[in-house]
């Protein structure tokens, strides 16, 4: 990939992880590890692979969809029918040499595949089993399937989404799906470190449900402690730190994030308006909360004076301000080209693709990717078997 491969070795490389896996919350969290230097090895079943590989509108190559290749840099992919005498041979003796075993099937499925701890550390006790799955495996939820937008509905992520006047909105992106992924990926690294002192592995659980839960933070310590029920607040909003919303401009809309006093009196005296920092209604954190109305009303008028760009010159550097952009302007801007987040990857059929990089960087530089393997790619290197 553009942007320089490590001039080290990756800090996970020589460690093996086999992955069941579809869709996003277990690929997000296997490509980190794969990105890591892990060598991540896709169990897919025949003859086509995980369904993922087959979700257009967008294709690399037939059965290799763009949706895929997102999550799946630097894997390698292997087809067993894990139902078969020969393809549960063929998968233990995968299990033999791995460190860790991931899935994110439905809650009732790791111990019916034998994907559990109790089943595989019969052929390595050091083994990590690392389970992702929509409500957890030990409770009345345990067969139900589910996904990254049921979570944010139930979870109370989208009651806190959108407008205040308007319907429950999810977030734009699968961030639930993307958190569980790397909350697992991070359990999963601890139990590796001490399977490596003890020589015993273990079952670690993730679920799409807890996580969503947690992504509530401080409105749910909020309301366990004081009941205090949090609410959509107009133009994404802080919950109690004003003003932490977006402003229209003459020509499109920034966001602006006061999270402290002297950015306040920053932001006053760089629209010209030194006097709002002194007036009482907006002089303190808790007074700008109850007189939010006025205080949007205020700068609201003054940020429409001028374009984006003038106040972004402006006030870039003296507080937290950036444009409200969209996909295009964001991928377009030329600070991640700057920085090295968007490269280019070798494709064997279509020669090449642009995609964005790991946001972890070791030593300064970006980790190097690869095009994810093609369905059961890996056959013959792993197994033996074309």
């Amino acid at each position: 990939m553009s942007g320089g491969a490590a001039a080290a070795p990756k800090p996970l490389q020589g460690i093996r992880v086999l992955t069941l896996e579809h869709f996003g919350a277990g690929p997000y969290g296997s490509a980190m590890l794969a990105e890591l230097g892990a060598e991540v090895i896709k169990v897919e079943p025949g003859p086509d692979g995980e369904p993922s590989r087959r979700v257009g509108p967008y294709f690399a190559a037939p059965g290799d969809s763009l949706y895929y290749q997102t999550w799946h840099a630097n894997k390698k992919s292997v087809l067993l029918d894990l139902k078969s005498a020969g393809g549960r041979a063929d998968f233990e003796r995968l299990v033999r040499s791995a460190d860790a075993v991931m899935n994110n099937l439905r809650g009732d499925q790791p111990a019916k595949l034998g994907l559990d701890y109790a089943a595989l550390s019969r052929h390595n006790p050091k083994i990590v089993c690392l389970h992702i799955s929509a409500f957890g495996r030990d409770n009345e939820r345990t067969a139900r399937p589910g996904f990254d937008y049921l979570m944010q509905a139930e979870a109370g992520v989208m009651s806190l989404t959108g407008e205040p006047d308007g319907a429950p909105a999810r977030a734009g992106v699968a961030f639930i799906d993307y958190m569980t992924g790397t909350t697992g990926a991070v359990g999963l690294l601890a139990c590796l470190l001490r399977a490596q002192k003890t020589g015993k592995g273990c079952d670690v659980d993730v679920s799409l449900y807890d996580v969503a839960l947690h992504q509530l933070g401080y409105s749910a310590t909020w309301y366990l402690n004081e009941g205090y029920e949090s609410t959509r607040q107009p133009r994404g909003a802080h919950l109690s730190l004003t003003p932490v919303q977006t402003f229209p401009t003459a020509d499109g809309w920034v966001f602006v994030a006061c999270m402290t006093q002297p950015f306040w009196e920053a932001l006053a005296a760089g629209l010209g308006r030194p006097e709002l920092a002194r007036d009482a209604r907006f002089a303190t954190m808790a007074a700008r909360l109850e007189n939010r109305a006025a205080l949007t009303e205020a700068v609201d008028a003054e940020f429409r004076r001028q374009p984006t760009a003038h106040w972004l010159a402006k006030l870039s550097g003296m507080l937290p301000i950036g444009p409200v952009n969209d996909i295009a302007q964001a991928l377009e801007s030329p600070f991640p080209k700057q920085t090295g987040m968007i490269g280019t990857v070798p494709h064997p059929v279509r020669g090449s693709l642009r995609v964005l990089a790991n946001p972890i960087r070791i030593d300064g530089r970006r980790l190097e990717q690869r095009a994810g393997s093609a369905a059961g790619a890996d056959n013959e290197a792993l197994l033996g078997k074309a």
